[in-house]
């Protein structure tokens, strides 16, 4: 029979209307998928244990509605990060370690203005001060695709809610809206509020306004409405209108709490004023319990809106919790016992972060002790949002998907993997435990720690001792070599850069020319 005309329209008018629909069904199939990301807080620091037991500092905090959600999740108990902030949102958008990336330090909100304290012994690498960028020749930049672009080209509706310090001002990462998120509210290069009280209008107060000044949040200022309120109404209303058009989302949801200036939440902080704690104390655990009660906001949205069964959820924070006087109450270095130190340093209290996921169409709890790091997020997140093809500008992903690990799958190479922290600079004064200018490598539960300053080797069984008491590097010099010799190729593999001595130039030494 001949085909007409008319008879060619209507076939492909079909196959388009079958196309479109296809489509359709793929987007409505796919999960949505939410980050709360929260800033400076400490393993311990929730309700929800991510140990072996409940800790005392576990009982401290009260979030009900994270302990909800651990009832449906994953939780990762040796789950880390990077010492400090910028690092370890540069390895999440990006998928690479810190010593590739090279964005060693946290970034200054002004664009080629270093961080680094002075040192009297080391000169710091010159690492990439200016955090990531989209597009190359950016001076002082990581050159690499952040996954939210994937996830937009993949058609996700992204959207970015508070802290963002992926790029210092007058670099392309000084705005999410650059890397990939079709929505920013409150993100900018900045790595603090200024103030979280609204009748401060968040830091933007004329003639009194800094660099932390917190964007966008014009309609809330001269109220009462605390910042970790006015994010989460911002977030509920940003998600309402992909939910509206039955649209995968992904949310990036990063309050600024529990990062300095602690300023109590008056919603929470009277309760444990009269638990008898501290001002500072009670002020910091206010701020827990509002970034929890964000959560619970949310999540009851999805569920009022039907989307809650088929929206992925992880939560985590980007690095340890302080440990210094006078952000925090009590001798320095003792607030995250029993592990050892905290932010800026390499031994677990610095690294070790609390990691859940809620993956769709799923309510099983499950408990997972193989070690993960923050790039893995980035293989992950497209997974579960189901883009399988994809292609990055040049970053070579450090990163692996841990969904086999959250659908209940266990791999012997999982606890065999090497985890790698490098940091050449000097993040505060004075030095302190494990932070300044030191290396290390995880490898099933033994640790190296390379203090380059001292050219010193540590080792430490974490399986026995998580608080890194015992040096085992004397007792067993096979397992030094072998990890020494594991943390210096995996530097060389990346690239990584080192200090140099002030008194004569030369490059400290690699961990396995240590003596």
């Amino acid at each position: 029979m001949k085909r007409t005309k008319r008879t060619c329209s209507v076939s492909l008018l079909l196959g388009a209307l079958f196309m479109a629909l296809s489509v359709s069904g793929q987007k409505k199939d796919r999960p949505n998928i939410i980050v709360f990301f929260v800033d400076d807080l400490g393993w311990q620091d929730v309700s929800v244990p991510f140990y072996k037991e409940v800790t005392p500092l576990n009982k401290k905090f009260n979030t009900p509605f994270l302990e909800n959600l651990a009832k449906e999740g994953t939780k990762f108990t040796d789950a880390y990060a990077t010492p400090v902030c910028t690092p370890s949102r540069v390895s999440m958008l990006t998928g690479l370690n810190a010593a590739r990336h090279k964005v060693t330090n946290w970034t200054h909100p002004v664009a080629n203005r270093p961080t680094d304290n002075p040192d009297d012994m080391l000169t710091p690498p010159e690492w990439n001060i200016n955090g990531m960028s989209p597009i190359p020749n950016i001076p002082k930049t990581v050159y690499a695709t952040p996954f939210p672009q994937l996830l937009k080209e993949a058609g996700y509706f992204t959207i970015h809610i508070g802290k963002a310090h992926w790029g210092s001002a007058g670099t392309p990462a000084a705005s999410p809206l650059n890397l990939g998120f079709m929505v920013n509210v409150g993100g900018h290069s900045a790595g603090h509020p200024q103030s979280y009280y609204a009748k401060d209008n968040y830091g933007n107060v004329p003639g009194k306004a800094s660099l932390q000044a917190v964007p966008d949040l014009m309609e809330y200022h001269g109220g009462e409405t605390f910042l970790t309120e006015a994010l989460t109404l911002e977030a509920i209303k940003a998600i309402a209108e992909p939910i509206r058009r039955k649209e995968p989302f992904f949310l990036n949801f990063s309050n600024y709490a529990v990062h300095v200036p602690i300023q109590p939440d008056p919603r929470f902080v009277q309760k444990y004023l009269d638990q008898g704690m501290d001002p500072v104390e009670a002020g910091y655990a206010s701020l827990v319990e509002g970034f929890d009660k964000s959560i619970g906001d949310v999540v009851q949205f999805l569920k009022d809106k039907g989307v809650y069964d088929n929206t992925v959820i992880i939560f985590l924070s980007d690095n340890g919790g302080l440990s210094l006087q006078p952000m925090r109450t009590g001798p320095n270095h003792t607030q995250n016992l029993p592990l050892r130190a905290g932010k800026g340093s390499i031994y677990e209290g610095g690294i070790r972060i609390p990691l859940l996921i809620k993956n769709a169409n799923s309510h099983q709890a499950r408990t997972v002790a193989s070690p993960v790091i923050i790039e893995d997020l980035f293989p992950t997140i497209l997974e579960l949002a189901q883009v399988k093809s994809y292609s990055t500008v040049q970053q070579q992903i450090d990163g692996k998907s841990i969904v086999p690990l959250i659908d209940g799958h266990s791999d012997k190479a999982w606890d065999s993997r090497a985890l790698i922290w490098h940091i050449p600079n000097k993040w505060t004064v004075p030095d302190g435990p494990g932070i300044n200018f030191f290396s290390a490598v995880r490898q099933g539960d033994f640790k190296l720690v390379y203090d380059m300053k001292k050219a010193r080797l540590e080792l430490y069984d974490l399986k026995n001792d998580i608080g890194e008491t015992t040096d085992l590097a004397g007792k067993n010099q096979k397992k030094v070599k072998e990890l020494s010799e594991l943390l210096t190729q995996n530097l060389k593999r990346m690239d990584a850069q080192l200090p140099h001595y002030i008194s004569d130039g030369k490059q400290v030494l690699y961990p396995n020319e240590v003596n």
